[in-house]
């Protein structure tokens, strides 16, 4: 699966890319344990402590490996980190 710009989606994040592309529900709301289970390794500690880890790339600029799975997605990633969980948000 390719984005826009031609990159291939992150091998480590592809189980992401593969569940969200596959929900119909405009909005999905997964906690850091469903992402993490998901990944089948734990997030790495900005993904926990920077609301910026989860954002979505400037037009034209190169998505970070993980902002790649949701963007392949057709969603943006909100996060709140006080409660664990990110809101993927079909665009």
């Amino acid at each position: 699966m390719a984005d826009p710009s031609g990159s291939p989606a992150s091998t480590e994040y592809r189980h992401l890319n593969k569940y969200l592309s596959g929900r119909f529900a405009d909005i999905v709301v997964l906690t850091f344990a469903q992402i993490e289970d998901l990944l089948g390794f734990a997030l790495p500690d900005p993904a926990r402590l920077q609301k910026n880890w989860w954002a979505s790339p400037e037009a034209g600029a190169t998505p970070s490996a993980q902002a790649t799975s949701w963007v392949q997605a057709n969603r943006t990633a909100v996060p709140n980190l006080a409660a664990q969980t990110v809101m993927f948000e079909r665009v």
